[in-house]
C-alpha cells in the first residue's frame, strides 16, 4: 500500500502596491469625513496599499507567483496548475488564473479562480490539496489576488477605510515523505446570511453600481461566533489543543477580532502575526500576505504548526491547519 499523499507548502510570495495611503490621507487627500483615531480605535488599521493604474488582480497575483516559485526554486514550467481566489477578477472571463500562466510563461497545467471573498484562501487551499491528494497534481500554485479599492464608495467611510490591495501565494508541493503539510481543511457558507456583505451588480446588469455593502455590527458578530467553531472544528481533526498551536496567521480584518480569536487559543500576541494595521484588509489576499511576511522575516519557521481562519461575505468562512 502506498504512503498517503502530503501536500507541502514550499514557496511563500506576496505583492503589495506602491501608492501607500494612510488613514490622514483618506481625510485630507481622498476628503472623506475621518480621522486616525476614528479608524485605528475601531479597526486596528493605519494604512493600505491601493493599487494605481497599472496594476491589476493579474499582474499582483503573478508577482506574488513567481517570488513563491523563487522562495522554492521550482520553475514555473514545473508547475501543473493555477488556483487564484479573488472577488474582484480584472475580466468576467477569461480567469485570472489563465491570465496569471500566460504572464509565467506556462503552457501547460490549468488554471482557474474560486470566489469566496475574504475565505477565498483557504478553500482554494482545501481545492488544490484535493486535487493533489486525487493524484491529478504534483504542483500547485495558490493566490489570493484583490482590488477591492476599486469596488469601493469612498463616500461611505464604515467601509472605504477598511480595505486595501495586494496579492499573496504559496506554492504546494506534493510528498509522501515527512511530517509537514496541510493537517487538515475546514469550510463553511450560509447564504441566509449573504446580504450583510456584498458586492452589488452582476456582468451585464447596467443597472448595477458594483460597490461593496457591509453591516459592520452583523459581520463582526456572526465572524466571533463562526471563526471560534471553524477553530475548535480544526483542533478537534487532529486531536489537538490550542496550547499546540505555534502561530496563528488570520484573516486581516479587524484587530479586535484577531485579537478574540488569539485569547481563545491562549495564544500570546507575539505568536499571532497581525498585518491588518498596515495592509488592511486584503480580503482573499490577506493570509498569503502575512504568512509571506512571517516566513520572510524568520518568524515562522519549519516543523511550526500554524493555523489559518477566515470569514467573508456569503457567509462563508473556514480554517485550515498547517505544519511549515
Amino acid at each position: 500500500m502506498s504512503d498517503p499523499i502530503r501536500v507541502r507548502l514550499t514557496g511563500v510570495g506576496g505583492y503589495l502596491p506602491r501608492d501607500v495611503v494612510t488613514n490622514d490621507d483618506l481625510a485630507l487627500k481622498y476628503g472623506i469625513e475621518t480621522s486616525d483615531e476614528w479608524i485605528r480605535t475601531r479597526t486596528g488599521i493605519a494604512q493600505r496599499h491601493i493599487a494605481s493604474g497599472d496594476e491589476t488582480t493579474a499582474s499582483m497575483a503573478a508577482k506574488a507567483a513567481r517570488q513563491a516559485l523563487d522562495y522554492a526554486g521550482v520553475d514555473a514550467s514545473e508547475v501543473d496548475a493555477v488556483l487564484v481566489a479573488t472577488a474582484t477578477p480584472d475580466q468576467v472571463f477569461p480567469a485570472m488564473a489563465v491570465q496569471v500562466q500566460a504572464l509565467l510563461g506556462m503552457t501547460t497545467g490549468f488554471g482557474f479562480d474560486l470566489s469566496a471573498a475574504c475565505s477565498g484562501f483557504v478553500y482554494a487551499l482545501a481545492t488544490a490539496r484535493a486535487l493533489m491528494q486525487a493524484g491529478q497534481t504534483k504542483k500547485i500554485l495558490v493566490i489570493g489576488s484583490e482590488v477591492f479599492s476599486r469596488l469601493l464608495d469612498w463616500t461611505d467611510r464604515s467601509t472605504c477605510v477598511l480595505f486595501g490591495d495586494g496579492a499573496g501565494a504559496v506554492l504546494l508541493e506534493a510528498s509522501s515523505e515527512g511530517e509537514e503539510g496541510i493537517l487538515s481543511t475546514h469550510l463553511h457558507s450560509d447564504g441566509r446570511t449573504g446580504d450583510i456583505l456584498y458586492v452589488d451588480g452582476a456582468a451585464g446588469c447596467a443597472s448595477a453600481t458594483q460597490q461593496l455593502r457591509m453591516q459592520g455590527r452583523e459581520v463582526f458578530r456572526h465572524a466571533v461566533v463562526k471563526l471560534s467553531q471553524a477553530v475548535d472544528e480544526a483542533l478537534a481533526a487532529n486531536g489537538l489543543t490550542g496550547q499546540d498551536i505555534q502561530w496563528m496567521v488570520p484573516h486581516q480584518a479587524n484587530l479586535r477580532i484577531i485579537e478574540g480569536m488569539a485569547k481563545k487559543l491562549a495564544l500570546p500576541s507575539d505568536r499571532v502575526v497581525v498585518t491588518v494595521d498596515r495592509h488592511a484588509n486584503t480580503s482573499a489576499a490577506s493570509i498569503p500576505l502575512a504568512l509571506n511576511e512571517a516566513v520572510r522575516d524568520g518568524r515562522i519557521r519549519k516543523g511550526d504548526l500554524v493555523l489559518m481562519e477566515a470569514l467573508g461575505g456569503g457567509l462563508t468562512w473556514g480554517s485550515a491547519l498547517v505544519r511549515m
